[in-house]
């Protein structure tokens, strides 16, 4: 049982079933519960749709992204960062002259670790023949999928900025509009090779060497051997208590902690009366601590100088709510960079199994190189770097950047009880806590806390509301010292995808903010 309101104006009702499959595109969504029907579990479900997202939504996925993963295994949380390391050749001497890193090209490329979530994820989780989760995919880059109205106006808006990349131009251009027909066979061939080799092709093979022989031709540091080196890790994911429920993160070095700072902050003051000024301001202020802390300390975790339990320390948590006042505080500005482009995927088993997985381009299409004859574009994730010999975020041979992208996962009695995420660069960590709250102070289900208008700390600590709050919030904010404005752009607050467990099955919810859906049976 759920509650069953829907206190805000609502495109979608919450969906019950024994079996869940959330994302952003219907299409993946499809793939996932045909991997189910087919006798698959959760993993194989978040895989086939995983796997369909790089096709059906490539201006915020593809081949060459990177991903993180959360699962309930049936026994225990175990997590996974598929996030992958700068070339061997990016010493900070190769950025000299330059004030930050590049956001497009071969200087912004990271060795892609997406393929390797799909690899590892399926070899000890999956019950389905690994080549059987590309069958979808493949189908729809061969003989073409009807883009979405959402993908095609943001396809559309990016043309000019990947207007300097031939291959890029070659392979995506000129924008399809909604309910064309696009084909991408050039990828189906790339699929077919990841699925017959299990992955081997892209590391190790014929499409390793693609992408040595591009970066080679155009200046670019990334190798062979880059791509031979890359291993995902299987890690412990952080914990913050809450109100009688656990958030669980991946460790930087993603930002996932700062929301569990956030929560952190806030177990120590009174809840007040959701969608209140004094909510937005409360949580505001916390967000803005934790957002401090995660320009300020996070990265490779091999390069932190405080680590994550440092971070969550209960005494530290706890002067820091005392710092919060019912006035706006005051924090410098500090940039790390970010992007508000990514998929997300949930999905939930009737055996009990339940998976959190995001993957993501970084901005949009990636770095705008497109390697020639395969289709792959490749992720700009290099960019999350920084040229600062002092921050532990600097840019240096073999290590993994800052990111934004985070799947979330909460726990009760260390019992599975909800796996989610928001998408969308720095409202994720936001997006989390405005969630968690939503639903356990203040009982909301998940398709009302996701149609709920959201709150958003920008990164120099100003604040945005989503149109749908009373114009007293705004005002009331800026009376207490916010620098406040309504925003517009539905970019600006990502998409959020959930699943909750019930006693009995899983109820969820898709965002209206995103083309997607949830369905299951």
């Amino acid at each position: 049982m759920y509650n069953s309101e829907q206190p805000y104006t609502s495109q979608r009702s919450p969906v019950a079933a024994e079996n869940l499959v959330a994302t952003s595109q219907p299409l993946a969504v499809e793939a996932g519960i045909n991997a189910m029907r087919q006798g698959g579990n959760a993993v194989d479900a978040a895989l086939s749709a995983a796997i369909t997202l790089t096709v059906v939504e490539p201006n915020n996925n593809g081949v060459g992204s990177d991903a993180f993963c959360i699962l309930w295994d049936g026994d225990q949380l175990v997590g996974l960062n598929a996030s992958g390391c700068a070339p061997m050749g990016w010493t900070l001497d190769r950025f000299a002259g330059r004030d930050k890193m590049p956001l497009l090209g071969w200087d912004a490329v990271t060795v892609p670790g997406c393929v390797s979530a799909w690899v590892s994820l399926s070899e000890k989780y999956g019950k389905l023949p690994f080549a059987s989760l590309f069958e979808t995919a493949i189908h729809y880059a061969e003989e073409g999928f009807l883009v979405g109205p959402k993908s095609a106006y943001y396809w559309k808006l990016l043309e000019q900025t990947y207007a300097a990349f031939p291959e890029w131009g070659s392979h995506f251009s000129p924008a399809p509009a909604a309910g064309a027909r696009f084909r991408r066979p050039e990828l189906a061939r790339t699929l077919r090779l990841i699925a017959e080799s299990k992955g081997e092709a892209f590391y190790k093979g014929e499409l390793a060497q693609a992408i040595d022989a591009a970066s080679r031709a155009q200046g670019g540091a990334l190798r062979m051997a880059d791509l031979a080196e890359h291993h995902p890790l299987w890690v412990e994911p952080t914990r913050q208590t809450y109100n009688g429920v656990c958030l669980h993160e991946i460790p930087p070095n993603g930002q996932g902690l700062a929301a569990q700072i956030a929560l952190g902050i806030l177990q120590h003051l009174e809840p007040a009366e959701v969608d209140s000024a004094a909510w937005v301001h409360q949580q505001a202020e916390a967000m803005k601590i934790a957002v401090g802390a995660s320009f300020e300390h996070f990265a490779d975790p091999r390069a932190m100088l405080l680590t994550p339990e440092e971070l969550l320390a209960p005494g530290s948590l706890e002067r820091a709510a005392a710092q919060i006042t019912d006035r706006a505080g005051s924090l410098p500005p500090v940039s790390l960079p970010i992007s508000e482009d990514t998929v997300y995927l949930t999905t939930a088993d009737a055996d009990g199994m339940m998976v959190s997985y995001i993957q993501s381009n970084f901005l949009a299409f990636g770095s705008g190189v497109v390697i020639p004859g395969t289709g792959i574009s490749m992720q700009n994730r290099g960019s999350g770097f920084v040229l600062d010999p002092g921050h532990p975020n600097c840019v240096g041979p073999g290590k993994r950047p800052f990111h934004t992208i985070i799947p979330g996962f909460v726990t009760q009695d260390e019992q599975p009880l909800m796996s989610f995420g928001v998408m969308g660069g720095h409202m994720q960590h936001q997006g989390h806590v405005q969630m968690v709250t939503r639903m356990f102070d203040h009982g909301q289900n998940p398709q009302a806390a996701s149609d709920a208008p959201r709150w958003h700390v920008y990164p120099d600590f100003t604040l945005g509301l989503e149109p749908g709050f009373d114009p007293s919030v705004l005002e009331a904010l800026q009376a207490k010292g916010h620098q406040v404005k309504y925003d517009p752009m539905e970019s600006t607050f990502g998409g959020a995808q959930l699943i909750h467990r019930m006693a009995e099955g899983y109820v969820g919810a898709s965002d209206h903010r995103k083309e997607g859906l949830v369905t299951g049976f």
